[in-house]
């Protein structure tokens, strides 16, 4: 009898987890990141910006602009960190799918940065409109040509880079079984919808704060949650038969 016959069945299936994926707790970091950048993203709302008059209200109310400018900045190590936790298992059975999901993540990074440093200059604006009382028609142009360019931002190069990076991560999620089908399925038709959503948007089809494009939105939302909850509590599938043997080499 070899040695690796003398091994208890438990010993075997830890090798092979430590094989495909050497560290547990980042995929329990990836699901905690989920939702830290959920978290993040709803304190970042600026719901002044939706309002008729929000140029005239902006400066009696710059600690909401200011606190969601924070918010959004903090939304990127959240994202960032989530593809990062993910990409040393990731690679490991597609090293190009990995990347191609790790390298759309900072780009939707980008602007998210991008996107957060509108604001402090939307409230410059509108600071300096009431000590320029005759250039008011130009600093509401300028203002609003910023929101509108913003809210681009937010909902059309955010959600299409992040939701191209998903198409590539479920994929691999799918292709190699590393979470149950029902959940890779889920988030490819989920991010297909958000992209979608966003396409809408730049076609000025919809409006970003209407019934349908919150409701394209809400099946990645809801998906990203139970995803979430899923890397907390099991992790990725390391017992898929294909992941192992991409994962070891055989």
């Amino acid at each position: 009898m070899t040695t690796a016959d003398q091994q208890p069945p438990t010993t075997i299936r830890h090798s092979i987890r430590s094989a495909i994926h050497p560290s547990r707790r980042l995929t329990t970091t990836a699901g905690v990141l989920v939702f830290a950048g959920m978290v993040a993203g709803l304190l970042s709302v600026v719901p002044v910006l939706e309002q008729d008059d929000y140029f005239g209200a902006l400066p009696a109310r710059s600690a909401e602009v200011v606190s969601g400018a924070l918010f959004q900045v903090l939304m990127i190590p959240a994202y960032a960190g989530f593809a990062l936790a993910l990409y040393p298992s990731l690679r490991r059975v597609s090293a190009g799918l990995a990347a191609g999901f790790l390298g759309f993540r900072l780009m939707a990074c980008g602007f998210h940065l991008l996107a957060a440093a509108m604001l402090p200059l939307l409230l410059d604006l509108a600071q300096g409109h009431g000590t320029a009382a005759p250039d008011a028609a130009t600093y509401e142009i300028l203002a609003e040509t910023l929101r509108k360019a913003r809210d681009l931002v937010n909902h059309v190069a955010v959600i299409v880079a992040l939701g191209l990076g998903d198409l590539l991560l479920f994929t691999l999620l799918h292709r190699w079984r590393l979470v149950p089908r029902w959940l890779s399925l889920w988030g490819l038709c989920g991010a297909g919808l958000a992209i979608f959503a966003s396409l809408l948007v730049l076609s000025r089809a919809v409006e970003i704060v209407a019934a349908p494009y919150l409701l394209l939105n809400a099946p990645l939302a809801l998906q990203s949650l139970i995803l979430g909850a899923w890397l907390i509590g099991r992790g990725l599938r390391e017992s898929s038969p294909i992941a192992r043997s991409r994962g070891t080499g055989h």
